[in-house]
This record gives C-alpha cells, structure tokens and sequence, in this order.
C-alpha cells in the first residue's frame, strides 16, 4: 500500500485507498488479459509440433489461469480495503483465496485428464475407449476427493477427523451396500480384463443370458437379446460365471453328416475324394485349418461320411449363407456319382422266398 501511495503523490487522505483499489483491480484485468493474449499465442506455436501432451497442458490451463489471477488481484484489494475499514469480513480474503486456487488447479487437472482421454480414444485400433474412459474416471474421481480433503484442511478442519469419520462410515456403507461395491468391482475387471466390449456377442452356458452388449456401466451391463429385449446384468454376476464371446472367433465351423444308401457303398469312395477336393478349393473355407470328409458309420438306414472344416467368414448371416452352398455342392456331387442321400427306411428280407411258399 504504501508503495502505491508514493507512486500517486498527492491523493494521500481518505480516498486514496479507493484509488489503490482502483489501480490493483486495472493491474489485475491487464495481467489477464495479457496472459490469455500470451496462451493464445503459445498454442499456435505448439499446434506446430508432432507431441499432443504440449497442447493438452496448455488448453487446461488456459481458463485456470484467468481465474487464479484474479483471485490474486481481488485478494490484495480486499487487504487494502480492510486496512482502511477494518471490516471484519475482509479477513476471510486469503481462504477464499486459497480455497479459489485449489480449485483451479483441480479445474487444471480434470481438463488435463479429460484431454489425455480425447487423444488415447482417437486411436480406437491399439488402445480400447471404455477402458480409457474408466481409467479416466477413476483418476477424476480421486483428484476431486484429495482437491476436496485439500480444501477441507485448509478451511481449518482436520483432515484426520474426516478420515476417521469417513473409516468408520465406510466400514458402515460397505456392509449396507455390499452388492453395490461388488457391482463397481465387477465393472473394474470387465474393464481391466476386457473380456467383452460393447458390441460383442456373448454368453454364458451357466446364466441365460446371450446377446449383443449395449451399455457397460459401473452398476449393470445392457445387453440386448435376439429377440431385441434389454437383459440388464449386475456386473457382479461376471466375476463368477463363465461368459463365451462367440463375437471374436476367428473361423465358423461346419460339422455335419450326410448319410448315402447301402446300395451305393461302392461310390462312397468318389463322394468323399469329390467332396474333400470341393472343400479344399472353396474360396470361403480356409484350408489352412482343419479339414476332414471321411467315411464314418454304418447306420441303420444309411452309410454316413462327415464334413468337418471352417469358413474365413465369422459373420452369422454370411456363414449360413456358405454352409448352404457347400451343402447343395455336395448334394450335387453325389447325385452325379449316380448316388442318393439316404433317408429312413424298413426293408422286409424274406429268407428262403421258395420253400415258403411250397410250404
């Protein structure tokens, strides 16, 4: 103060201060704007280079900054006045202040969480965005509680007390809400171990539950049946049962018998020499897995071989699509070996025809 008096040389007396007031709350507004003019710049010039951590930092701070110069010019105003009035409201200057600081730098820090997480989702190929966006809330949230226990001491509570308290609370709410903790940890692992993302097909041969997953949540997973109904599933229930997740396989198999007439044994041979060389040649079966057609069975009815190879297609509709060539291929194989596909049949065998009928 008394430096701004010796700098405004003959407005000493009772409105000097009033125009120190004046003079500090110009010095803050120009110091503001001069370093948003300042970020400005700097962001033009880092937009130039290949590092996105420069940007982040600098946008997070752009905002923050503003206002913790002005609680710092507000701050030695309110001293000033005090000194002149002795307003006992005044004293409260420096914690607002402080407490205004803290929360800009929890303001600096979630925007600088939040710009790491745009970027890490931007490349969805290496890293996945639910699992981004869950790390990112769990840091959120942990900033707010210490920025919140930070205020809460600097206030002239005792953080010990609160941490106490908030033991003896916990202990509490962990036994009423047992399920729901158990809930989030099960959303935690759906997150970490990734056993399915939205999108995915899934499920499991302990539960009735298959679908495609629509919402993963830190309370229940939506997942939506084939007959388009919402299944909503406590994430507990992941952590205990054994979930499929037919959406990342890397082939579709076809397994199926096909059973000729004992009378045409003798072509069985050619059949399955025909079939196994289709196969091998289809363009939507991969040769490079596995690939059977054998003679299998001498049934009731029939004489059976079996097919047993994978499509490159993992699409539902697609693999119907292929199985019911190869089956219509084959059909045509065998009708070209002079053969037929057995269906079920009795045949009556009488022994001796002739005897019988001396008899």
């Amino acid at each position: 103060m008394s430096n701004l008096e010796n700098w405004l040389p003959g407005l000493a007396g009772q409105w000097s201060w009033i125009v120190q007031v004046f003079v500090v709350v110009l010095l803050t507004a120009f110091v503001s704007f001069f370093a948003k003019r300042l970020l400005v710049k700097i962001m033009a010039r880092l937009s130039r280079t290949k590092t996105f951590w420069d940007d982040i930092i600098v946008l997070a701070a752009r905002r923050p900054i503003g206002w913790m110069v002005w609680l710092e010019g507000l701050d030695i105003a309110a001293d000033i006045i005090y000194a002149e009035t002795q307003n006992t409201i005044f004293t409260y200057s420096d914690s607002v202040r402080d407490v205004g600081i803290l929360i800009c730098l929890t303001w600096f820090l979630l925007g600088l969480i939040r710009g790491a997480e745009t970027e890490f989702t931007r490349d969805s190929d290496q890293i996945d965005q639910h699992t981004v966006e869950a790390i990112g809330k769990l840091v959120r949230l942990a900033v707010v509680i210490t920025a919140a226990l930070v205020i809460l001491q600097t206030l002239g509570f005792s953080i010990s007390g609160v941490l106490a308290m908030g033991g003896i609370g916990g202990i509490a709410v962990g036994f009423a809400a047992k399920d729901m903790l158990a809930n989030f940890f099960g959303a935690l692992i759906i997150y970490l171990d990734r056993p399915f993302l939205v999108g995915d097909w899934i499920r499991s041969p302990d539960r009735s539950i298959e679908g495609t997953v629509e919402k993963i949540g830190w309370r229940v997973t939506v997942i939506r049946d084939f007959q388009s109904r919402p299944i909503y599933v406590p994430n507990a229930i992941f952590t205990s049962i054994i979930v499929e997740n037919p959406s990342r396989m890397d082939n579709r198999r076809i397994y199926e018998t096909i059973g000729l007439r004992y009378s045409d044994l003798t072509s069985m041979d050619k059949v399955v020499e025909e079939v196994r060389a289709m196969l091998e040649s289809h363009e939507e079966v991969d040769s490079d897995k596995t690939l059977m057609v054998n003679f299998n069975e001498f049934s009731d009815s029939s004489v059976d071989f079996f097919i047993y190879c994978f499509t490159k297609t993992t699409q539902w509709v697609k693999f119907h699509e292929v199985k019911q060539e190869v089956m219509l291929r084959i059909a045509e194989i065998v009708e070209s070996n002079q053969a037929e596909i057995a269906f079920p049949t009795s045949t009556l065998h009488i022994a001796d025809a002739i005897a019988l009928e001396k008899a």
